[in-house]
C-alpha cells in the first residue's frame, strides 16, 4: 500500500497544531495555516511558544488564518514600539493592548478550540504552560523575547519567552493523538547545526513540517512579513501534496 500524503493523513484522523518558536516567525506560520485552512483542515486544538503562541491563540481564539493575514500585513512598528527603561527595550503596553483588542476571545474557557502557550518563568527557571486564565497577558509573555521587551508578570512572578526551554511550543500539547508541527529554522550558528530531532520530544503520531527559504522579517523588516506569509502559504501547500516520510522525519518544502 502506498504511503499516503500529509495532506491525506491529516484528514484520516483529528489532529492538533504546535507552532514553534522563532523571531517574528508569526508571518510564516500564520501561511501555514492559511493553507491548512483552504485545504479544508482544522486542528482540534492548538499550542506554541513564542511566535507560535501568538498564531495558536488567535486561531484557537476563533480567528480564521484568512483574517489573521491582513490584520499581521498591515501591522506596523508604531503598533508595538513603545522605549522604555528596564529589562528590556520595550515596555510592551502597545503589544499587549492590541492583543486585547483583536483577540477574538478574552479567555482560555471562551476559545473555540483547547489552546496552550509556554512562557519561560524566571525564578523558577522553567517552562510554565498556560492554559487557563486570561489569554492576552499568557500570549504577551511568551513572546517576551529577551532584550526587546520587558518581562511580564504572571501571579507575582516575572516570565519571558517561552522559546528560552520549549522551542518547539509541544510542551503543551497533551500526549495521545495526531500532531502536525510546524518548525521554523534558524540562522543561529549553534541552532542550525544540532539535529532537528533534539528539539522536540519524540512522539508517535508527531509530523514536523520545515519550509525552507522563507524571508525573515524583524521590527525592522516588518515589510518583508507579507513575502514570509506567500512563501510558506506556497511551501505548505506543497508539503500536503508530499508523500508522508518513515517515523520521526520531517516533511521539507
Amino acid at each position: 500500500m502506498a504511503s499516503p500524503t500529509l495532506g491525506e493523513w491529516l484528514r484520516e484522523e483529528p489532529f492538533g497544531l504546535t507552532l514553534s518558536a522563532g523571531f517574528f516567525g508569526f508571518y510564516a506560520h500564520t501561511g501555514f495555516a492559511l493553507a491548512l485552512e483552504e485545504a479544508g483542515l482544522v486542528p482540534n486544538r492548538h499550542s506554541g511558544s513564542s511566535a507560535g503562541a501568538l498564531v495558536s491563540a488567535f486561531l484557537a481564539a476563533g480567528r480564521a488564518a484568512s483574517a489573521l493575514r491582513p490584520l499581521l500585513g498591515d501591522l506596523r512598528r508604531d503598533d508595538f514600539w513603545d522605549p522604555s527603561p528596564g529589562f528590556g527595550l520595550l515596555r510592551g503596553d502597545r503589544f499587549r493592548a492590541l492583543l486585547e483588542r483583536e483577540l477574538p476571545s478574552r479567555d482560555f474557557s471562551d476559545c473555540a478550540r483547547p489552546l496552550a502557550v509556554s512562557a519561560f518563568d524566571v525564578r523558577a527557571l522553567k517552562t510554565r504552560v498556560i492554559s487557563e486564565g486570561l489569554i492576552a497577558p499568557a500570549v504577551h509573555a511568551s513572546c517576551v523575547f529577551p532584550g526587546l521587551f520587558h518581562p511580564v508578570m504572571l501571579e507575582g512572578r516575572p516570565h519571558i519567552d517561552g522559546g528560552v526551554l520549549d522551542r518547539s511550543g509541544l510542551a503543551g500539547m497533551p500526549d495521545g493523538g495526531r500532531v502536525l508541527y510546524h518548525h521554523l529554522s534558524t540562522r543561529s550558528r549553534i541552532r542550525r547545526h544540532i539535529p532537528l530531532l533534539s528539539l522536540y520530544p519524540p512522539r508517535p503520531d508527531l509530523v514536523p513540517v520545515v519550509l525552507q527559504g522563507l524571508p525573515r522579517s524583524g521590527p525592522t523588516r516588518l515589510e518583508v512579513g507579507p513575502a514570509a506569509m506567500d512563501a510558506a502559504y506556497r511551501s505548505t501547500r506543497a508539503a500536503l501534496a508530499r508523500t508522508l516520510p518513515r517515523a520521526g522525519a520531517a516533511v521539507i518544502a
